[in-house]
């Protein structure tokens, strides 16, 4: 029998990864979309005139509207501006108003400032700063992907190959009509969907893994601690089937009560030691 306050202990704070700060692939990627448009906006820089040049630019290269949202680290190609003249929709992909009207709004955002006061010596290396603050927000996203990719690599360093002996975000529908097992008890006789983060099918028998990680604490956590116990229980009467939870995170420290009252009716749970001492290898592939 496990402790739960001896596995608690090997639970990590966070399981964030190299790539996990800034992902610099997409950032190269968005900041060169528009490469042409900024360079020639780059132009504007310590010009004093700026809306008399960006006129000109604009005329002869209608194009460079579109990398205007970026400049303000926005990804819509649509803003709404309201003030004392009244309300404007900006569209930037296509021409919905004057230049004088677009002229307005670099001044009012602070635009035609920052070039003409040479605040910016590359309107290019600009666009990469922003675009680096702009990826930072994806964080959130990257986060909740991180367990799943530290599963799916565990699992295809066990053997098994992707798509034949593992699948992943894999329905209980999908379960029962490849396998043969019957989950109807899980999804509610069908009224309800139930996708599994991934699916291993091993030497005949099933098995549903969720795999989560929690850097920060909340009541969210209670409700999942709960969710997956009644999962576990549910799941227990099922033929050549086994559910699988995997979680890690300093998150849990606050929901340690809900989680032990888990460990305690769920022999399946584990975290990310687990995985590296081969406890849930042993139970996939005995």
């Amino acid at each position: 029998m496990r402790d739960f306050d001896t596995w608690f202990k090997t639970f990590i704070d966070n399981i964030y990864d190299y790539h996990y700060y800034i992902d610099f692939e997409t950032v190269y990627r968005n900041a060169k979309e528009y490469e042409y448009e900024l360079n020639l906006i780059n132009s504007l820089i310590g010009k004093p005139n700026q809306e008399d040049e960006f006129k000109k630019l604009a005329t002869a290269y209608p194009t460079i509207l579109k990398c205007i949202p970026t400049l303000l680290a926005v990804r819509e190609m649509k803003i709404d501006a309201t003030d004392d003249r009244g309300h404007v929709a900006y569209c930037f992909d296509r021409p919905n108003v004057s230049l004088d009207q677009y002229c307005y709004f670099l001044r009012e955002t602070g635009l035609f400032g920052l070039f003409e006061k040479h605040l910016v010596r590359s309107v290019p290396d600009y666009v990469l700063g922003v675009e680096t603050g702009l990826n930072t927000n994806a964080r959130k996203n990257r986060g909740g992907d991180l367990m799943e990719n530290v599963v799916e690599h565990h699992l295809a360093s066990l053997g098994l190959k992707k798509n034949q002996d593992f699948f992943k975000e894999f329905y209980a529908e999908d379960c029962e009509r490849r396998f043969g097992v019957h989950l109807s008890t899980l999804t509610n006789n069908g009224q309800a969907t139930k996708r599994f983060d991934f699916v291993v099918y091993h030497n005949g028998r099933v098995f549903g893994i969720e795999a989560n990680s929690y850097g920060s604490g909340g009541s969210k956590l209670n409700e999942v601690a709960r969710s997956y116990k009644q999962l576990a229980e549910e799941s227990k009467g099922i033929p050549n089937f086994t559910f699988v939870w995997v979680t890690d995170g300093a998150g849990w420290k606050s929901a340690r009560n809900n989680l032990k009252e888990t460990f305690d009716v769920f022999a399946n749970i584990f975290n990310l030691n687990d995985l590296s001492t081969g406890k849930l290898s042993d139970l996939l592939l005995k």
